[in-house]
């Protein structure tokens, strides 16, 4: 996948090759950008609609030379209709308060997210996160960028999703939640709230990263249909 980098004469560079996160034995390499110059919000559009990803202040995508895995997706939010199982998820959540906020990090919330990691992802490296670090992946944003908090009756705070809005959607930056509550499905629950919440707007996608067929932490993004991959033609519609 070789994408078009013609962005306001950005420059781009290529990280060295890293162990891959998502597929034990595979090495990953990344080309990546800044977000800056006098077109920040327009310029990350652009990469966003290209299959790339922010993190910070820094838009990235996938540049393996042995490997294609990871496939950027986007739902199609005027024509999503909730299956049984997602219906039946936005009922089991519906007690749920949803706070929306700047991109403000707190204790609180970073206490859920390192047992988020401890229990979901105990081999990642954000499990090393400091609060410092954590601040910085929650503020540091030089875009338009939203917070969420899902909260019970009690104040308890269940999940956190960070987002971007862009010209033509939402871009899902990053969610946690509670590893130990069982049945509510908030990783599910999140994701359709942004669908939801984007379908209220009039915001035809909602883009959802890197989808990995053979990874079980990436490839659930394909049961929210319909849903379209990034190609060197641009974006296509997923035939299941």
């Amino acid at each position: 996948m070789k994408p078009n980098f013609q962005f306001d004469h950005n420059r781009f560079y290529a990280t060295s090759p890293q162990p891959c996160p998502y597929i034990k034995g595979k090495t990953e390499q990344r080309i990546f950008t800044e977000l800056r110059g006098n077109r920040i919000q327009t310029l990350y559009d652009d990469l966003s609609r290209s299959g790339f990803r922010r993190s910070q202040d820094v838009c990235y995508i996938p540049a393996c030379s042995d490997c294609k895995d990871c496939i950027a997706v986007r739902i199609i939010t005027d024509e999503f209709t909730p299956s049984a199982s997602q219906k039946r998820c936005i009922k089991k959540n519906e007690d749920l308060i949803s706070v929306e906020l700047s991109p403000s990090s707190s204790y609180e919330q970073y206490a859920l997210f390192k047992t988020y990691q401890e229990v979901r992802h105990n081999d990642s490296e954000m499990l090393q996160m400091s609060f410092k670090n954590f601040k910085n992946f929650v503020e540091k944003t030089p875009v338009e960028t939203k917070l969420v908090e899902f909260r019970l009756f009690d104040n308890r705070l269940m999940a956190v999703c960070l987002f971007d809005k862009i010209s033509d959607g939402f871009s899902a930056v990053y969610s946690f939640f509670d590893p130990f509550v069982k049945g509510r499905g908030l990783g599910n629950y999140m994701v359709l709230w942004l669908v939801l919440e984007a379908k209220k707007l009039g915001l035809p996608f909602v883009y959802l990263g890197y989808w990995i067929k053979r990874s079980q932490k990436m490839s659930y993004k394909d049961k929210f249909q319909p849903l379209e991959y990034f190609t060197p033609e641009g974006w296509k519609r997923v035939l299941v």
